[in-house]
């Protein structure tokens, strides 16, 4: 499904919000996922991929490493656990906003 830049920001934020419901703790991409695509029917893990990187670019959500991670840079996205930053936290309760993640 080819995605709109409302809709990317809504994926985005929804993103934000999920992991902001469990913090501090982390939840795996696969997790993530499955929510979002309950919200979002035609969500494309091309495009969560490119998602997630971008909120981990941003310094909104980061790379939680577990102690199964043997080779942490072979571990499928979807076995990767994320939790929200500081930063994050104060995009998801809009205390700063960001005009990248505004619909």
């Amino acid at each position: 499904m080819a995605k709109g830049s409302d809709q990317i920001k809504e994926v985005r934020r929804r993103v934000l919000y999920v992991l902001k419901l469990i913090y501090p703790a982390p939840r795996t991409a696969q997790s993530l996922l499955t929510t979002l695509i309950q919200i979002f029917p035609g969500l494309e893990n091309e495009d969560f991929r490119k998602d997630i990187a971008y909120l981990s670019e941003k310094g909104y959500i980061e790379r939680v490493l577990t102690d199964e991670e043997r080779y942490p840079a072979t571990t499928s996205l979807r076995n990767r656990w994320h939790k929200l930053t500081a930063a994050g936290v104060e995009i998801a309760d809009r205390v700063i906003e960001d005009p990248a993640l505004e619909v």
